[in-house]
Order: C-alpha cells, then sequence, then structure tokens
C-alpha cells in the first residue's frame, strides 16, 4: 500500500521486495485449512439466545457513506438509502479476555501460531515460514501521501506476533486483557464468532449500528472532531508513521470502554481497532448497492495480488491520523486481505436472538 521514501534506491527496493514478499507468504501460510482440527468447536452457526454484553440495534433505515467524501475517501460514496432489521451487537470490541476463553474452551490456534510446511514452500525463505503478523513500526523521513498501494515501510512481518504476544516474542498481554485482540485474521474471526453463537456483521449494520441514531454527521459522536478539545477516540496524533504524540492518553491500543459510547450503548466503534465485517471489499460496490440488507460485492478488491481478496474493515484504529488516513470518521471503510492478521485490527459480534421484550 506504501512505498518507502530513500535516497537509496537499493535500499528502497529491498524494503519493498521484504515487504511484498512476507505479504505473500504471509496469505499463503493463513489459507483457510478444512476445519481447526480442535475440539469444542461447532460445525454449523446455531445463534446464540445470550445476549449478555450486547445490545439491541432497533431495525430502520438510513443513509450510508458520505456524497462530501474527498477524492482520498472516494471509496465512501455515494450516499445511499439503506434499510435493515434489527440485530444484537457487542457493546464492545472482542477483548483479550475474551478470546483467551474462546482458546481456552477449543484448543484453536490462530493463523499467526502456525508455522508453514517448508515443503509447500520450498523456495521461501526460513525466516518467512514461522508464523506471525504484519506489525506496525514507527517510520522517519517517509510522505504516507507520495507512497502507492503494495508497499507499506511501517509494516513489517514479525514471527512470533500472535494475539498473545501482539508486539512479537517477549511482549505480553498480560495487563492487556481488557484490550480488543488483535493478530487475527478474518478466518479467526469467523472462528471466534461460530464458536460463540454469533456472527461478523454486515458493512451496513456496522455503520448503521456505529452511527447511534444520528444521521448524515461524520463522527459517531456528532458532527465536530474534537469537541471543546475534548478527544473522542483513540487515534494518532503528530507526524505519521513518524511520532504518536498519545495527546490522547494512547500510543497503542486501549482498553475497551475508554471512550462515551455511542448513541446505542456501543463503546470504540471509532478509533482503537479496526473491526472486520462479513462483506467481501468494493470500492465502487456503493454505486450497485440495493437497498434491503446489502451483503457486499461477490468478491473482495485484491490490490497485494494474493489471490484471496479483502474483507471490509471499518472504524478505524489508534495509527488513524487526521491528515493521511483520517478514517476513524464513521463513514470511513478500508479492506484488509482475508489472511493478514495485524496490530491493528480486531472484531466486534452481531447476533440474531430475538428482540428484547417491550
Amino acid at each position: 500500500m506504501i512505498a518507502p521514501a530513500s535516497d537509496d534506491p537499493a535500499r528502497a527496493k529491498s524494503v519493498i521486495i521484504t515487504v511484498c514478499l512476507a505479504l505473500i507468504v504471509l496469505s499463503a501460510g493463513m489459507f483457510y485449512f478444512l476445519g481447526t482440527g480442535k475440539s469444542g468447536m461447532p460445525e454449523t452457526y446455531v445463534p446464540t439466545k445470550d445476549t449478555r454484553g450486547m445490545v439491541w440495534i432497533p431495525g430502520g433505515t438510513f443513509p450510508m457513506g458520505n456524497d462530501k467524501a474527498t477524492k482520498d475517501h472516494f471509496e465512501e460514496r455515494p450516499a445511499h438509502e439503506v434499510s435493515l432489521k434489527g440485530f444484537w451487537m457487542d457493546v464492545t470490541e472482542v477483548t483479550n479476555a475474551q478470546f483467551k476463553a474462546f482458546t481456552d474452551a477449543t484448543g484453536y490456534l490462530t493463523d499467526a501460531e502456525k508455522d508453514l510446511d517448508p515443503r509447500q514452500f520450498p523456495n521461501s525463505p526460513p525466516e518467512y515460514l514461522k508464523g506471525g503478523s504484519l506489525i506496525f513500526k514507527h517510520v522517519a523521513g517517509v510522505d504516507p501521501k507520495a507512497c502507492g498501494t503494495g508497499n507499506l515501510p511501517w509494516w513489517k512481518f514479525t514471527a512470533g506476533a500472535t494475539w498473545r504476544s501482539p508486539e512479537g516474542p517477549g511482549s505480553s498481554i498480560r495487563d492487556r486483557m481488557d484490550h480488543p485482540v488483535v493478530c487475527v485474521t478474518y478466518k479467526d474471526a469467523k472462528a471466534y464468532a461460530l464458536w460463540a453463537g454469533k456472527r461478523l456483521p454486515t458493512e451496513a449494520e456496522w455503520e448503521y449500528a456505529a452511527r447511534g441514531g444520528l444521521s448524515g454527521k461524520p463522527y459517531v459522536w456528532g458532527d465536530e472532531e474534537r469537541p471543546d478539545g475534548k478527544y473522542m477516540c483513540n487515534h494518532w496524533q503528530g507526524m505519521f508513521p513518524e511520532t504518536d504524540l498519545g495527546l490522547d492518553g494512547h500510543v497503542s491500543t486501549s482498553k475497551v470502554k475508554s471512550y462515551p459510547p455511542n448513541g446505542y450503548g456501543l463503546y470504540d466503534v471509532a478509533g482503537n481497532v479496526w473491526e472486520m465485517c462479513e462483506d467481501w471489499y468494493g470500492k465502487d460496490y456503493y454505486a450497485r448497492s440495493p437497498k434491503d440488507a446489502p451483503a457486499g460485492p461477490p468478491a473482495g478488491e485484491d490490490p497485494e495480488n494474493t489471490g484471496y481478496g479483502q474483507h471490509v474493515i471499518r472504524g478505524g484504529s489508534w495509527l488513524c491520523d487526521e491528515g493521511y488516513c483520517f478514517r476513524f470518521r464513521v463513514a470511513s471503510r478500508q479492506g484488509l486481505d482475508t489472511l493478514t492478521s495485524t496490530n491493528h485490527a480486531g472484531l466486534r459480534c452481531v447476533a440474531d436472538a430475538p428482540a428484547p421484550a417491550r
């Protein structure tokens, strides 16, 4: 996605090759293995009746997208009317504690925890056969807006970077059990949701819920980015990708419920970590999206040519700044390769349990 700005062409080429190779090998190694091979995993989706820790989102019709989007965010256009039935949604992003309960109960191993078989990848360097994730690294001297797709100098494939050790070997979530889980793939997110009797939200469900009843507003809390000078979500302040000043009190993920909820009682639907959706990601999908319960295009964008495509992620993350990314706005949307795990993307689930009694 981002090309390194360097005065040394050889060094720049080396960075590009390294990142692209890491993406290709990571994606190939994270391909859908048939089944989990673990006990305790349901084989089919059985909707939970336990809605503790969830909130009911009443059905309705709303304008989805943003007709005022700039050319840097054209994928948010056009605004279009969408109608949805009611559903339940997790009050918070899935936390490390919740994901641990899942793995303890099932023995599930995430894609990042699995090494690749060298017999399947005989030409791959040994370091790329280790399980791991793409981890953000601070980089100086880079103009992110001058970079193209496929080259991300601030992302580094890190062997051993998993949901248990999200910065790589030696890191720990011991003091972050109430932070959102990261370093999981779309497949891992689906597995958790299946175990919990839930599912990932459609993109339309996500935006409808995130708006909290506010129609046409740029942020989940209203019109102003910082009302009365107050930071309303965990995002980047400073020069990206070099320095996060941490003016909001955070320079990485934050514990859930660190900021006020939206109108439906949902926390962190802006910033903290991106949240995976069920839909494939299509930049121009809004131009042909149906009104009733849209479920996304038949296939996803594939800018890195992994062969698997991207699913939608929504909400922005702790890495979203106010200049380059600026995707902690409620209409913002982006794609993440189906088989890639990072330390800025997690999940939130929805459920199809009956509506609450009136």
